[in-house]
């Protein structure tokens, strides 16, 4: 008769969930400051400036001219990564967009980027702090997070028409919210439209724009805020003509 043996037991133990979430969040959230630390302590703000591009617009439009692929994947990749680290320099990117490729191609060119970079930033601050948000103010933003997600698309084109909102809060507020990921990117895609081919056929004017105000002027400003208006209302007509349908009698 063959009596077994114990068995061993592993010396290695697995870290609890909670564990391996906090530190994944961890090396998230490192990776981040680290992004935005190196892009201030190596001044690479200078670069994202209309002088800067002025300047090099030569050298640019030669790259572009022959390496027009590299020149796509560079921009969109940049672009990506300034929208997914919140940094300035949006409205250059597509200004720039437009310059070096036109304005339909080069409004096309950030919207990808911008959509990708805003994706980014959506699911970091989501990762990041939403089961927080969740357990301190859950209870309280139940009924927000409802109507919300329930006509978040809406809403988040009109935000997105309104330049009155900043593009990085946007996508870090959303990100806290209960809107799926689908519904994110496309409302931000299609929202972005308008400003993205403003500021890429500014673009072929490189050379006539001193300021990005010159741009963006109060008439350019009051008609993307009545756009986002506009779109809003459906949303706001569903929700104040459901209320009084089910309002007793």
């Amino acid at each position: 008769m063959t009596t077994r043996k114990p068995a061993k037991s592993s010396s290695t133990t697995l870290p609890a969930p909670s564990a391996r979430s906090g530190m994944g969040k961890l090396i998230v959230a490192l990776c981040l400051l680290a992004g935005v630390a190196a892009f201030f302590l190596f001044d690479l703000n200078s670069y994202l400036s209309l002088e800067s591009i002025k300047t090099n617009r030569d050298r640019l439009l030669a790259y572009t001219g022959e390496h027009y692929f590299s020149a796509v994947l560079i921009f969109i990749l940049l672009y990506i990564t300034e929208a997914a680290l919140s940094l300035p320099g949006a409205a250059l990117f597509t200004l720039t967009g437009g310059f070096l490729f036109g304005t339909i191609a080069g409004s096309l060119y950030a919207n990808i980027g911008a959509t990708g970079g805003a994706a980014l930033s959506f699911l970091s601050a989501r990762y990041l702090f939403h089961d927080w948000v969740e357990a301190r103010w859950g209870q309280r933003l139940a009924a927000f997070q409802r109507g919300f997600a329930h006509n978040a698309f809406g809403y988040l084109v009109s935000l997105r028409l309104m330049p009155i909102f900043p593009f990085f809060i946007i996508n870090l507020l959303s990100g806290l919210t209960k809107m799926r990921l689908g519904t994110f990117a496309a409302a931000t895609s299609l929202g972005i439209i308008p400003g993205s081919l403003v500021y890429a056929y500014a673009g072929r004017e490189l050379g006539t724009i001193n300021s990005l105000r010159d741009i963006a002027s109060p008439g350019v400003l009051a008609a993307f805020t009545l756009l986002g208006l506009l779109a809003l209302a459906p949303t706001v007509y569903r929700a104040v003509t459901g209320k009084r349908s089910t309002t007793p009698k």
